[in-house]
């Protein structure tokens, strides 16, 4: 009796239920009929996420998703009977980065280590960049994420941040020209990016809590103006907001930044979200129009609904946020139920990281046509501690956990270079020693996050060097740095260290009485000095960290199988006091807090730690030094090819305010290459503001020419581009007058310029993001 009473009970609620109001669900209902069918309980949930377990991984920060993706870095919140899933936030920008190995589960679930972004912009070339960016997105899909956190493109502001080597470049136009490509290919695969760290992330030092003081114009001019060309360009599905303050307000917390400008003056529709445990303040995020909190924290909960029921947070706002995520939810692999298959074509995509990396390396140096190595250079001597165990990338969230990585001693006997077994044989074994010595100690599990110290280099007797070079026919040497996460690089890491600057002495005093040539690789996240001495050794390629590939990718420069085509996308200063900004970087390489989850009080009395002053403003880069007349080691542009390129006169049209330049360019040389074309221009000087002595307004790589072949580039410049931000009227203001149109192959070597008559105009904009006291600015 009792069993027949609850059947009839559950069939009186089917029948109930069936007639009653169904539940709206995502995808069916509108989304307005997904929110008001959401307690207030849901809707704080959702923009929160579902927390961080634990860390896992060999040296990047990680979050544990056992359910969906192993080592992901985040996820959103499940509301299971309104038909809205969980959908998976996993790292990047070099590639996926998830855990390889599962428990209980023998396969292994590997991600290809692409080349690091400041080689991907090296290569100035957009459509290469949006084929990696394909690859990438691929690996996110069939490994079953839905958002890629990338890419990274903050500015270059000086050569010691930490994490340059995730950033494109010191100008903003390449910046977000790249970053564009990047968005376009990943996104192409229905997964999403998120661009990444809104605004001014230009330092690790205190990254949690430092406020950058920073001019509205060198705001709009440089620190945003990349992230504005990739939004309006390739509408990525969400920015993440960055952990500093700015000018005295945490960015994730700013609705001047989040609304004001990023929404109504971009437009941009998507969603935004903090980095991990970045801002405060959970009402303030929520206000300001920072629409999800990650990883996500039981307090942040706890507030958000406390606010809404005391009338502090008007659900409205909530609302509006709930709606910015639904929308980001709805284009999801996962809410599509797509089947992936965790077997994407790493062989491929192996592929495309060994080539893509040639075309963003970099050659300093070739006297004498030293590269591409002659037939009749077999035996190598190969010295440097990287040359056998190659940095594919940086460490922290930038890093891949990959199958493996070429080192260059791999890639030179794959390309059937000998290299002297003696030699090998003794680096491999001091390395050995080294790296036990440089072991992290004690039990600190945040130490795996950083970047592990390299071997000193070893010296080496001058018989034994001597003997060597009796025995090969040419040294390598490989120059290596590490960078990442949670710590900026030191002053004694941008100079070689007193053992590296012998090694090269030694080497190339050795090879150089026995008639043989050296050739350095360096094998850097970021610039490095090399003024003192780029005279000693016979050919300097800046190799960067070219992904798991790199070995390979470098053997095919060096033999001519493939030939370098990069350009330079910062400056190489002759010293690092050079640098504009280094009165206002920290140089101590002191760690930043590893306890993420409790932001301190904001201070403001330690220089360079609690504040940065942006006094150099908007000479960044070349700007500085090309308008203040400033020697450099390299400039920003520069790179050489195994050929020569000639250029014709550039003809210029206007019409309807797009200035259109077209100029001819020719091979002149005996082997293939491509030339990056630079468009610079210099504004008519003597207005209200200081004017940079030329800016990049444009750029463009060849294709493939052959001896004698010439091609025809195109290039378009708006009026717009043309305007500098003059923060007395809160606007973009085009100077009329006579510009100077610029083609170079570097910022110092223009090979030809045109003068067009411009016409002014006025872009007004709102008045915000001001500096809360005034800063020192740098001017002509």
């Amino acid at each position: 009796m009792k069993k027949q009473l609850i059947l009839g009970m559950a069939l009186s609620a089917m029948i109930l239920n069936s007639c009653g109001p169904k539940v709206p669900q995502l995808g069916q209902a509108t989304i307005d009929e997904v929110i008001n069918a959401m307690t207030l309980e849901e809707k704080a949930h959702l923009v929160v996420g579902t927390g961080m377990a634990g860390f896992s991984g060999d040296s990047a920060v990680i979050g544990k998703t056992k359910k969906l993706v192993p080592g992901a870095a985040g996820t959103t919140y499940p509301i299971e009977r309104l038909g809205i899933p969980a959908v998976v936030l996993a790292d990047g920008p070099a590639g996926l980065r998830i855990a390889p190995t599962r428990e209980g589960d023998s396969a292994t679930y590997y991600c290809t280590h692409f080349p690091i972004g400041t080689l991907l912009a090296s290569t100035w070339d957009q459509e290469l960049v949006e084929n990696v960016g394909k690859a990438i997105g691929n690996e996110v899909l069939e490994y079953g994420a839905d958002v890629l956190l990338a890419p990274a493109l903050n500015i270059h502001r000086n050569p010691l941040c930490g994490r340059n080597f995730e950033y494109y470049s010191e100008d903003p136009l390449v910046s977000g020209k790249i970053a564009a490509a990047y968005v376009r290919g990943v996104q192409s695969n229905g997964v999403g990016t998120s661009i990444k760290h809104f605004a001014v992330n230009n330092q690790e030092s205190n990254r949690m809590a430092v406020d950058a003081h920073v001019s509205p114009r060198a705001l709009r001019e440089i620190y945003l103006k990349g992230f504005e060309i990739a939004i309006k360009e390739a509408n990525p599905w969400t920015v993440m907001s960055s952990y500093n303050y700015l000018n005295g307000i945490y960015t994730s917390e700013n609705p001047e930044l989040l609304t004001t400008l990023l929404r109504d003056e971009w437009g941009f529709k998507g969603m935004v979200m903090t980095d991990w445990f970045g801002g405060k303040d959970a009402v303030a995020q929520m206000k300001a129009g920072n629409d999800m909190l990650q990883p996500g924290l039981d307090k942040q909960y706890e507030a958000i609904v406390n606010a809404v029921k005391k009338g502090t947070l008007d659900e409205a706002v909530l609302n509006r946020n709930v709606e910015r995520i639904l929308n980001m939810i709805l284009q999801t692999p996962h809410f599509k139920k797509y089947n992936y298959s965790n077997k994407p074509d790493l062989q491929a995509h192996a592929k495309i990281t060994r080539q893509s990396a040639t075309e963003g390396m970099v050659l300093l140096e070739n006297d004498n046509q030293t590269l591409p190595l002659s037939s009749n250079i077999q035996k190598v001597a190969l010295f440097g501690c990287t040359s056998y165990n190659f940095i594919a990338g940086g460490t922290g969230s930038g890093n891949v956990n990959r199958a493996y990585t070429v080192s260059l001693l791999d890639g030179l006997k794959n390309a059937n270079f000998q290299v002297n077994e003696e030699l090998k044989d003794t680096y491999q074994k001091y390395i050995a020693e080294e790296n036990e010595r440089n072991k992290p100690k004690g039990d600190n599990p945040m130490v795996k996050f950083l970047p592990t110290p390299l071997p000193t280099e070893m010296e080496l007797p001058a018989s034994q060097l001597n003997n060597y070079a009796a025995q090969t026919d040419i040294a390598m040497i490989t120059l290596g740095r590490m960078s990442g996460e949670f710590l900026d690089r030191k002053v004694s890491d941008f100079n070689l260290s007193k053992e590296e600057t012998k090694l090269i002495s030694d080497v190339c005093k050795a090879f150089h009485a026995a008639g043989k040539k050296v050739v350095v690789i360096l094998n850097i996240g970021g610039v490095i000095e090399t003024s003192s001495w780029k005279n000693l050794p016979d050919a300097i390629l800046c190799a960067w960290q070219a992904g798991q590939e790199g070995g390979n990718s470098v053997a095919d420069i060096l033999s001519g199988k493939a030939y370098p085509s990069g350009k330079l996308t910062m400056t190489f200063p002759v010293k690092f006091e050079d640098a504009a900004s280094s009165a206002n970087f920290p140089t101590e390489g002191a760690m930043s807090s590893l306890n993420m989850t409790d932001p301190k009080e904001k201070k403001s009395e330690v220089k360079l730690w609690d504040y940065t002053d942006y006094e150099e403003d908007i000479y960044v880069g070349y700007r500085y030094f090309d308008s203040f007349g400033k020697q450099v080691s390299y400039p920003f542009g520069y790179g050489l090819s195994y050929t020569t390129f000639e250029y014709g006169t550039p003809q210029v049209k206007a019409e309807n305010g797009t200035y259109t330049v077209t100029v001819d360019v020719k091979n002149t040389g005996k082997l293939p290459g491509k030339e990056v074309v630079e468009l610079y221009v210099s504004a008519p000087q003597g207005g209200d503001l200081n004017k940079p002595e030329k800016e990049l307004k444009a750029f463009a790589k060849t294709k493939e020419l052959k001896p004698g072949e010439t091609t025809s580039v195109t290039m378009t410049v708006k009026t717009f581009d043309l305007a500098s931000y003059n923060e007395s009227t809160s606007a973009w203001v085009t100077d009329s007058g006579t510009y100077k149109f610029s083609i170079g192959s570097s910022s110092r070597d223009i090979k030809a310029t045109q003068d067009v008559e411009v016409a002014g105009g006025v872009d007004k904009t709102h008045d915000i993001l001001h500096l809360q006291a005034p800063i020192n600015i740098l001017k002509k």
